[in-house]
C-alpha cells in the first residue's frame, strides 16, 4: 500500500498515522456535525492531529521505547475523562464511542508508523465502518428478540468454548464415538436452522409458504412438513402454497445432505453429489410450478410465523441420537453384515436423516464402509424419510398434501 509509493518508511508511516486521523474524525465530525462549535468532544481536526500525534510518538518508541506512548495514552485519557464527565452532565448524553474511537486513534497511528502500515490502516477502516453503521446495527437490536439472542449465545459456547476442548479421537465401542466431530455435526445442524430462522423473519410473511418450506428445509425439512401440515389443517384454502412449501423443504433436504456429506467425508461427493443435486432442482421446480397455481385468495393470505430458533435440548438431543446411530452402525455391520445396515438405514430414516448420513460417511472414512453399500444405505434411509414425511402430511394435512409429499418420495 503506502509502502509501495517509493516513500522513505519513516514519511509513509506519518502518513499513514495522519490518514487514520482523517478517516476516523471524518466520521465522528459527520456524525455530530450537528452540533455548535466547542460542544463537541472531538472533530475532524482533533482526530487528525492524534493520529499525527501517535504517528511520532512510534517513531520515538526505538529511542525511548513505549514509556511515551503510555504516557501519552494516560494523559490523553485522563483529558478525555474530564471532557466527557463535562459533555454528559451539560448534554445529558452518556456515550463514551467518540472517547474510544480517540484512543483508538492514537494507538493505531502509532503502530502505522513502528509496526504494519496495512494492518494498522486495515483497522481503522473497520473502526469507521463500525461507527457509522450505528443506526443499522441499533436496528438490528430492536429487531432481535430475546429467544434469538439467547440461541446466538447458545450456539457460540457450542461451537467456541466447547468445540476446541473436545478429543479428536475414535471412543467407546468400536471407537465410534468421536466427540469433536459428534459436536461439530451438531453445530452445523443448529447453525442452519438459527440461519433458517433469520433469514425467515429477514424476508417477512409476505413472501409466502413457499420461504416458509425453502427455509425451514434447511432446519428440518420433517419439522418444515409437520408445521405447514398444521397449518393446512386450520387454513384449508392454503393447500396449494402448503404444497408448494412441502416440496421446497424437501429439494433443500438434499442440498443440505450435500453440504454434510462435504464436510464429514468430501470423497462421497463424486457418488452422491451429483444425484442429489438433481433430486433437489427437480423438487424445487416442482415446488415453483405448484406456487404459480396459487390463487389470488391464497396470495392474500400468507401469514405464517418463523419457526423458533433451536435450543439446547434439540442440539442434544441431536448428539445423542447421532451417537447411537454412530455405535448402531458398526454394530450392524459386524453382526449382521451389510443387511443390518440396510435394516437401521431405514429405520433411522423414519426419523432423521442427517444421524444416519453422518454414520455412513464416518464408516466410509475410517471402516472401508463400500461406496456401494453406503448409497443403498443412504437411498433406503433417504426414502424412508420422505416416506415417513407424506404420512405426517396425510394424518395431519390431509390427502392432498400427502399426494404431492408422496409424489416427492419418487424422485430419488
Amino acid at each position: 500500500m503506502i509502502e509501495s509509493l517509493f516513500l522513505p518508511p519513516d514519511v509513509s508511516g506519518l502518513i499513514a498515522a495522519l490518514a487514520i486521523g482523517l478517516l476516523i474524525g471524518l466520521e465522528r465530525g459527520w456524525h455530530d456535525r450537528e452540533l455548535p462549535e466547542g460542544s463537541r468532544v472531538a472533530g475532524l481536526r482533533t482526530f487528525t492531529l492524534t493520529g499525527l500525534l501517535g504517528g511520532v510518538l512510534g517513531h520515538l518508541q526505538p529511542n525511548f521505547g513505549p514509556w511515551p506512548l503510555v504516557a501519552a495514552v494516560l494523559g490523553l485519557s485522563l483529558l478525555l475523562t474530564v471532557s466527557y464527565a463535562r459533555t454528559a452532565k451539560l448534554s445529558g448524553n452518556l456515550s463514551a464511542t467518540t472517547t474510544i474511537a480517540m484512543l483508538l486513534t492514537l494507538v493505531l497511528g502509532a503502530y502505522a508508523s513502528h509496526g504494519n502500515v496495512t494492518l494498522a490502516l486495515t483497522a481503522a477502516v473497520i473502526v469507521a465502518v463500525f461507527l457509522d453503521l450505528k443506526p443499522t446495527l441499533h436496528g438490528w437490536l430492536r429487531l432481535i428478540e430475546h429467544r434469538e439472542l439467547t440461541a446466538s449465545l447458545q450456539l457460540l459456547v457450542l461451537s467456541v468454548v466447547i468445540l476446541p476442548y473436545l478429543p479428536n479421537t475414535g471412543l467407546g465401542p468400536f471407537a465410534a464415538l468421536n466427540p469433536y466431530q459428534l459436536w461439530w455435526a451438531v453445530i452445523l445442524i443448529a447453525g442452519l436452522s438459527l440461519a433458517g430462522h433469520f433469514a425467515m423473519r429477514l424476508t417477512g410473511s409476505q413472501r409466502g409458504i413457499l420461504w416458509t418450506g425453502l427455509l425451514g428445509g434447511l432446519a428440518s425439512s420433517t419439522a418444515a412438513t409437520v408445521a405447514l401440515a398444521r397449518y393446512t389443517r386450520q387454513h384449508p384454502v392454503m393447500v396449494s402454497a402448503a404444497i408448494s412449501g412441502t416440496l421446497a423443504a424437501c429439494g433443500i433436504m438434499f442440498f443440505r445432505m450435500v453440504v454434510l456429506i462435504g464436510v464429514i467425508e468430501p470423497a462421497l461427493l463424486s457418488t452422491f453429489g451429483g444425484a442429489m443435486m438433481i433430486a433437489g432442482i427437480l423438487l424445487l421446480g416442482m415446488a415453483l410450478w405448484r406456487q404459480r397455481q396459487i390463487t389470488s385468495a391464497e396470495n392474500n393470505d400468507r401469514t405464517i410465523e418463523a419457526m423458533a430458533p433451536f435450543d439446547l435440548g434439540t442440539a442434544f438431543s441431536f448428539a445423542a441420537f447421532l451417537a447411537v446411530m454412530a455405535v448402531l452402525v458398526p454394530a450392524a455391520k459386524q453382526w449382521l453384515g451389510t443387511s443390518g445396515i440396510f435394516v437401521l438405514s431405514t429405520i433411522s430414516g423414519l426419523a432423521d436423516v442427517d444421524a444416519i448420513l453422518v454414520s455412513l460417511a464416518r464408516l466410509h472414512s475410517t471402516e472401508g464402509l463400500t461406496t456401494n453399500v453406503a448409497a443403498v444405505a443412504l437411498g433406503l434411509a433417504t426414502l424412508s424419510n420422505m416416506l415417513s414425511k407424506a404420512t405426517i402430511a396425510w394424518m395431519t394435512g390431509g390427502h392432498s398434501l400427502a399426494e404431492l409429499s408422496y409424489l416427492a418420495t419418487q424422485l430419488p
